[in-house]
């Protein structure tokens, strides 16, 4: 009987081969993009040299500070409420188990046009519809959260189980009473983590829109890197790195709480 010597670990020659494409295309896109180390290590000096006249940071326009930061939690909360309250229904008519293809497909396509552009390009889109200030910053985040929540709703109700759901429907319950005692059951937690994490995450948005204008302490932050106000620019950074670390830990808190 013939015995055929096999390797116990035969070399991916295909892995091997992505892997050097890989590496010859990164070494080609560092000599387009004129990347050296020389430019690094000026760049490391000057960005010392910064971070040196941003100390230490002046907080004397505290009431300049507390307004933008204000208006930029009142941005993520409002663009936050009204993408959570449309992605319930478009996350339900995207779901392919229970809606018809041909409403399920064209609403993940707008899901997808929601998601496929950067939040900051639609803000200056809306900068230009609506005009400077914070509607433009909640119309972006509105448009933004949609396509994260309804995408993210809709695969969680395509995971239910089917069994719960025609279960009431035996019962001769309607399609609502369906969705709310065979579907919502199913997918509420994840659901609310969805909102939270969506809340978190325009929070720390909302504080980039306004430097294309769309209101916040983005604005506050972009006037002053051109006045060269850079203790001040230091003191709204770590109010932001403040905020940003209190929002954490409120939504670590209420996850717990969830669970």
């Amino acid at each position: 009987m013939d015995v055929t010597a096999r390797r116990a670990f035969a070399p991916n020659w295909q892995g091997r081969a992505a892997l050097a494409a890989l590496a010859l295309y990164c070494a080609y896109a560092v000599s387009q993009l004129d990347i050296s180390g020389g430019r690094l290590a000026t760049g490391l000096g000057e960005g010392a040299r910064f971070l040196a006249r941003m100390w230490p940071p002046n907080f004397e326009r505290w009431d300049t500070l507390v307004e933008g930061m204000v208006e930029s939690l009142q941005i993520a909360v409002l663009s936050s409420a009204a993408g959570i309250l449309l992605s319930l229904p478009l996350g339900l008519m995207a779901a392919r188990n229970l809606a018809p293809w041909w409403l399920s497909g064209p609403t993940r396509g707008f899901v997808a046009i929601c998601r496929s552009l950067h939040y900051v390009i639609v803000a200056i889109l809306f900068v230009k519809a609506v005009g400077f200030g914070a509607l433009a910053g909640v119309a972006a985040l509105t448009v933004a959260s949609m396509g994260f929540i309804a995408k993210l709703f809709a695969e969680a109700i395509e995971e239910i189980s089917m069994k719960q759901v025609e279960a009431v429907r035996a019962t001769g319950a309607g399609p609502f009473a369906v969705l709310l005692y065979g579907v919502l059951p199913q997918v509420a937690s994840r659901f609310i983590g969805f909102c939270i994490y969506q809340l978190d995450s325009n929070l720390r948005n909302s504080t980039l829109v306004g430097i294309v204008g769309a209101g916040g302490i983005g604005g506050t932050l972009f006037a002053a890197f051109k006045r060269f106000d850079y203790d001040f620019v230091a003191a709204i950074l770590l109010t932001i790195i403040a905020l940003i670390f209190l929002a954490e830990i409120v939504s670590a808190r209420v996850r717990k709480a969830l669970q």
